[in-house]
């Protein structure tokens, strides 16, 4: 239990977040019914009630070639701005490639969104996994470890000059010399700049992240693959002195018995796109095989897992609206601070998720702080960790 408490923030509230669906096919590669659109207008009406519903974050999705069962995608950074303009409250992570973008257009684009936004943008850096994108660009495709090694410049670069004025860096990647960027984001308290999401569970990538990033991104884990893969970013974060916070992906099957909603899994599962799963399966697992030591993104995900293509099954968000709860709340005594949710139906269940299993989880929540003998403070915030002037 002490382990347990050590890493766990029970004073604050769990975060939510979902995948915005600005890529056609919805969130898993099955032919099975899927109440959900790609198209702005309905994302639109999603963004509203994911706020209404008690949701902080939404994240676009990157992708640029049809592959995959995803025939049809919108560009992130655009999307989310779009979404920002629609909303009042939610903040919107935009993934972004480093070799697709220069670090700091991406910042000056971040900055202006933030302004539009009232201090709500965020990003999320995807250091790649989709190699037929960068070399069909004719863009220059990195070996895995190395795009870690480009990706960590380019984060630098970004708290950099979102941060400071006269800024300057030296690389193999990125030089940047004595540059300021005005205006600065907008002051948000507790928020020394646009947040930082970034996920990968290689070595390389834990490493990465806990030198760099606000925020760890991990694939759908059960508890203890979850406690495992975060291990690596923690060991870094601690030697770098930093603080970030943890996010999982899980797949939401609430339905009124556990039966019906295990029932719906197996539908989704009988009725994949083999050839598409197949397809992202060869492409993605490239990216484990390639590593020394053999770790990576879905380097163990079976043909199921694959079916919900971040590994959303595995977190196990399955079952009747308490029994999710419950399952919630014990991810967050092991350290998760915000869960990234997808569903197949979203806009209603979305909904549901806000009137079903908030308010469960927020009950739940107070209870196991007041066992612990911590005080619950269901309206206070997660900072984010702000590197020393050397950490920059």
């Amino acid at each position: 239990m002490e382990e347990t408490m050590s890493v766990a923030d029970l004073s604050a509230p769990l975060k939510f977040a979902y995948w915005v669906p600005n890529v056609s096919g919805g969130l898993v590669v099955s032919t099975i019914e899927q109440r959900t659109s790609w198209d702005f207008d309905y994302n639109r009406k999603l963004a509203r009630i994911a706020e209404d519903a008690g949701f902080e974050y939404a994240l676009s999705q990157t992708r640029y070639a049809a592959s995959y069962g995803a025939d049809k995608q919108h560009e992130a950074t655009s999307f989310s701005l779009a979404l920002l303009a629609a909303t009042e409250k939610l903040k919107v992570i935009a993934a972004v490639h480093p070799g697709m973008w220069h670090p700091g257009v991406l910042a000056k684009y971040i900055i202006t969104a933030d302004h539009i936004s009232n201090g709500r943008a965020a990003v999320n850096i995807v250091s790649g996994w989709l190699k037929d994108e960068f070399v069909n660009f004719g863009l220059e495709w990195l070996e895995h470890d190395e795009r870690y090694v480009r990706t960590e410049e380019f984060i630098r670069v970004l708290r950099g000059l979102w941060t400071e004025e006269g800024y300057s860096q030296s690389g193999k990647y990125y030089d940047i010399n004595n540059f300021t960027l005005s205006p600065a984001p907008v002051d948000v308290p507790g928020r020394p700049h646009p947040e930082i999401f970034f996920g990968g569970n290689s070595t390389a990538a834990q490493a990465t992240a806990g030198r760099v990033a606000d925020w760890y991104f991990s694939n759908g884990k059960d508890l203890e693959g979850f406690k495992e893969n975060v291990a690596g970013v923690r060991a870094s974060a601690q030697e770098a002195g930093r603080h970030p916070r943890y996010g999982l992906n899980g797949f939401v099957i609430a339905r009124d018995s556990e039966k019906e909603a295990r029932d719906t899994l197996r539908e989704i599962v009988e009725k994949a796109h083999r050839p598409a799963v197949e397809g992202f399966r060869d492409a993605v697992q490239e990216a484990g095989a390639s590593t020394k030591d053999g770790k990576g993104m879905w380097a163990d995900s079976s043909f199921e897992d694959l079916v919900q293509y971040n590994d959303g099954f595995k977190t196990q968000l399955i079952g009747t609206p308490e029994q999710i709860a419950e399952r919630i709340v014990e991810y967050k005594k092991i350290g998760v601070n915000l869960f990234l949710t997808c569903y197949l139906h979203f806009q209603e269940e979305v909904a549901a998720f806000g009137t079903d299993i908030l308010p469960i989880v927020r009950e739940l929540e107070a209870d196991a702080a007041r066992k612990a003998g911590v005080d619950f403070d269901p309206e206070s915030t997660l900072a984010v960790s702000r590197p020393s002037k050397a950490g920059v």
